[in-house]
């Protein structure tokens, strides 16, 4: 195998491994979600990332490469995970969830195409219509999730905002990806949600410091927020920059309908959740999109590994 397959493989698993730990990230932060608010959770998420990043001081030590790029890592780090997060918690809160699996899983395509112009990166056609296919299964499996919540302006505004700030994170952490390593974009992401989150969560706990850190006295809280901060938070986000420094974005993004294919099965098999063929039909399409997407690449297309 040659050494530009093998790192296309390399870039081809961290993204499988990513989303698939974000597709989990949903029984995770649903069990946090019983003894917290949405702004402690995430702001114990994202501080303990933060914290965490600096077991790596050999690493810490190289953000002085930052310097020249620090207003990009700051949009990058608003982009995701602070303002997709307030789009998607308050989307989902005001519509129903039918309609919000069905904005989210439209963030390949709105990356994949916003991609052409901005970054110069041309899907194919067989790319287009594979990355469809898989948003169908998405959208299949979000409409037999059922429809419960109420549509409202806010909730398709508010989703409108994830999908935008899930595409605008593609595509700056694909900008800068051979400024700046993937340690370097995770560890900025990590430090603006940190603060943001943080300073959010100490409002809503009205500076109660005893309010902030109840939560982390309880075993499965711990247990949610270490699984969400280590694996869903700084693992992920790591590959995800891996992932993106050396796949074009059509290629990348489409593995994020494998976080629903993940969800699902986690949901029927840890919480019993209920099962169909017809549920079986959406993850193979899911799977197919995702592979077909893979296989239609452009056959000179062009791979960045300067990191």
């Amino acid at each position: 195998m040659k050494n530009k397959d093998r790192t296309a493989l390399r870039a081809t698993l961290a993204a499988v491994f990513c989303h698939s730990f974000w597709g989990l990230s949903f029984l995770a932060s649903r069990k946090g979600l019983d003894s917290a608010h949405v702004f402690v959770l995430l702001s114990h998420r994202f501080l303990i990332s933060f914290l965490v990043m600096h077991c790596f001081p050999r690493q810490v030590g190289r953000l002085r490469e930052a310097k020249g790029v620090f207003l990009p890592l700051l949009a990058l780090g608003m982009a995701q995970p602070v303002i997709y997060f307030f789009g998607e918690q308050y989307g989902i809160l005001h519509s129903t969830t039918s309609f919000s699996g069905v904005m989210i899983a439209m963030i390949p395509v709105a990356s994949t195409l916003a991609a052409w112009p901005l970054l110069k990166e041309r899907p194919t056609a067989g790319q287009l219509v594979f990355s469809l296919l898989s948003v169908g299964g998405v959208i299949g499996i979000g409409l037999m999730s059922g429809s419960s919540g109420a549509l409202d302006g806010i909730g398709v505004a508010a989703l409108l905002v994830a999908v935008a700030a899930a595409a605008a994170y593609t595509l700056l952490s694909r900008r800068i990806s051979a400024r700046t390593s993937p340690f370097t974009r995770t560890y900025a992401m990590m430090a603006v949600g940190a603060l943001v989150f943080t300073a959010l969560a100490l409002i809503q706990c009205r500076g109660s410091l005893a309010e902030y850190f109840r939560p982390l006295g309880e075993t499965p809280y711990l247990l949610s927020v270490l699984f969400l901060s280590l694996l869903c938070s700084v693992v992920s986000f790591f590959l995800s920059g891996y992932a993106l420094t050396r796949l074009p974005v059509a290629r990348e993004t489409v593995f994020s309908n494998l976080t629903t294919a993940v969800s699902f099965f986690a949901g029927v098999v840890i919480l019993r959740e209920p099962f169909s063929w017809l549920s079986l039909v959406c993850i193979l399409l899911i799977l197919a999109g995702i592979y077909g997407v893979q296989r239609t690449a452009p056959k000179n297309e062009a791979q960045s590994f300067s990191k």
